[in-house]
């Protein structure tokens, strides 16, 4: 692997965390040069997006019936989680997020 394909992987890693465009950007990227590692932080953060949005759906459900807190405490974690997998690809590590990393990894291993 060439040096160009690793910076490229590691663009691609860290493009896939910069939302739901950046996550499809990242995947044209990867399916014209296939990385490794561009395939891990691509499933690793679609794995963070639908978390978001099931903690999203359940702090909805939280809302209605009045414990809202709760639903923000989870949003800090996601973000948390999110802040953790962007370090790990910037830094071009392929560390799996805590608690639900190595999932996303079988969870999505078609991707990639």
């Amino acid at each position: 692997m060439s040096e160009t394909s690793s910076s490229d992987g590691k663009i691609i890693g860290i493009v896939s965390y910069l939302s739901l465009i950046g996550w499809i950007i990242a995947l044209v990227m990867h399916n014209n040069e296939k990385t490794e590692f561009g395939a891990y932080h691509i499933r690793q953060s679609l794995g963070l997006m639908i978390l978001y949005i099931c903690v999203w759906l359940l702090n909805i459900i939280l809302a209605i019936v009045n414990i809202p807190f709760l639903g923000y405490i989870l949003f800090i974690a996601v973000f948390i989680l999110w802040i953790l997998a962007l370090v790990g690809a910037i830094q071009g590590e392929k560390k799996p997020v805590p608690l639900l990393g190595e999932q996303f990894q079988q969870w999505f291993k078609g991707i990639g």
